[in-house]
């Protein structure tokens, strides 16, 4: 007899941009060291006390830049953060109020913060199969949510969940071609089964006519199989900008929209995303209701159950009302906390790694899990990649001992990053965040609890987006909210920093 071993395909070579500039000064930092050593030796022909004069300024104004969190931030980001939040709190900001007895035009439900200004309109693409589209007049951005049912992982063959990851990695690098594309989104929402689908299933199929030791076990079914089952809900949220300088008809961006959707769907079937299809707007305001009041969940289910449809508008799809602390969300029935990733899993892993924290969490009225990817197009993919790998040369080659054998894997890995980009894969940055919506405020400890576990068998580290929940909340959300698009700073300043 001869056996074979099993070889179980891994993943990995992701990578931490490089900041460019001396150490952790960045480089704008790394500019201000420069003048400032060259405003010194100026003021020092002058004199000794003049070149002090120069000196002291801008050395306590640099220190602040060397100082740095584990997530990579410094003491000027976090002090930006803070008064940020004392501004929001002194201005009322972090309270919201909406419906007929609030000062709000209109007594309406519109969602809060970031997705006040949103307005949702319909189209339909060539399968005449509505789709809902997200228009963000502030930035000028549109919105197109897609749902999946992807295929489980369980009895299927590792050769085919390789070919899922293939065809998934080949998806995303086809978004870095899309026209106009400003990033995408993709969100895992868990939730415990309400029953009501599996009751509207069940219970009109029994007959009156049927024994009474049947119909019992068909309703002690429909009663208690909810207890002990999950739903599971993906949505692709794409977000496309108008190139700036150009003035285009809504009208004709819905139609360039819909001729993208069709193809778009048949990359995510082919990746395994089981039956894929677009949300229309109504669908898309029930997504967003239930997650601002969870309570309702069963009645929406209900609803479409019975009526096919619930009718909601996006104007109805907020809260009544919501309040921001440093470190929790609370919204009409239910209390969330959001975590951001701060460092990706470490080496190489397997397909199942985000299995846990993609799974019901027990003891949770709601879990999403957004992973949020910005595409970067094949010319600048090549610029990053080419740059990235000079550093890691230069790094190998100015070390020793461990800080070479380090420096020798980092390129390696911008070697393999290099040649795939050449043979045609596609670069993209990637996040994930993950919100946790419980009843009540004192249920947050055993949440936070869980998390930390699931995120440590997933070996991802995470910090909560303390003063920033209700931003954070919305971008984990199918409605398009894009992070680095939300920033007073443009995105290019943040990583010179």
């Amino acid at each position: 007899m001869s056996s074979e071993a099993v070889i179980h395909p891994t993943y990995g070579n992701w990578r931490r941009p490089r900041r460019p500039g001396l150490g952790p000064l960045g480089l704008v930092g790394t500019i201000g060291v420069f003048g400032g050593l060259v405003l010194t030796l100026l003021a020092s022909l002058i004199s000794l006390y003049a070149a002090l004069i120069v000196l002291v300024p801008i050395a306590l104004l640099l220190t602040p830049l060397t100082i740095r969190t584990q997530d990579g931030r410094n003491v000027y980001q976090l002090m930006t953060l803070r008064v940020g939040w004392w501004r929001r709190k002194a201005k009322g900001s972090h309270l919201y109020v909406s419906g007929p007895l609030s000062s709000r035009p209109g007594g309406r439900f519109r969602p809060p913060g970031l997705l006040n200004k949103v307005t949702a309109t319909e189209g339909r693409d060539a399968y005449d199969r509505p789709f809902g589209v997200l228009h963000h007049p502030v930035r000028n951005l549109y919105t197109i949510v897609l749902g999946c049912d992807p295929d489980g992982g369980s009895l299927v063959d590792p050769d085919q969940v390789d070919v899922w990851v293939a065809l998934w990695g080949e998806w995303l690098a086809r978004l870095s071609h899309e026209p106009g594309l400003r990033g995408a989104t993709v969100i895992v929402e868990t939730a415990p089964d309400t029953g009501t689908r599996l009751a509207h299933e069940v219970l009109p199929r029994i007959v009156p006519e049927a024994p009474a030791a049947a119909r019992a076990v068909m309703e002690e079914v429909v009663e208690r199989y909810p207890t002990a089952s999950n739903e599971m809900h993906t949505y692709v949220s794409l977000t496309y900008g108008v190139p700036a300088g150009q003035k285009r008809a809504k009208e004709d961006v819905i139609a360039d929209l819909a001729i993208r959707v069709p193809g778009l769907l048949s990359g995510l079937i082919a990746a395994g995303g089981g039956a894929a299809y677009p949300l229309s707007a109504e669908r898309i305001a029930e997504v967003v209701r239930v997650a601002y009041d969870p309570a309702v969940a069963g009645d929406v289910l209900d609803a479409r159950a019975q009526c096919g449809g619930t009718g909601l508008e996006w104007e109805d799809a907020g809260p009544a009302a919501t309040v921001e602390t440093v470190g929790s969300y609370q919204h009409d029935s239910g209390v969330s906390k959001t975590w951001l990733m701060t460092l990706a899993p470490r080496g190489t892993v397997r397909s199942s790694v985000l299995r846990g924290m993609l799974e019901a969490a027990p003891g949770t009225r709601r879990k999403r899990v957004a992973l949020v990817y910005r595409p970067i197009d094949p010319a600048t993919s090549a610029r990053i990649v080419e740059q990235d790998r000079r550093s890691a040369q230069f790094m190998a080659t100015s070390g020793r001992g461990m800080v070479q054998a380090r420096a020798a894997s980092e390129v390696r890995a911008a070697e393999q990053t290099a040649t795939e980009e050449a043979s045609g894969a596609g670069l993209v940055e990637f996040s994930l965040m993950l919100t946790v919506t419980v009843d009540t405020l004192e249920q947050l400890a055993d949440a936070s609890v869980s998390v930390r576990n699931m995120t440590a068998a997933s070996r991802v580290l995470m910090r909560p987006a303390d003063r920033m929940q209700a931003a954070a909340f919305g971008c984990t959300l199918p409605a398009g909210i894009l992070p680095w698009d939300q920033t007073l700073i443009p995105h290019e300043l943040q990583e010179a920093l």
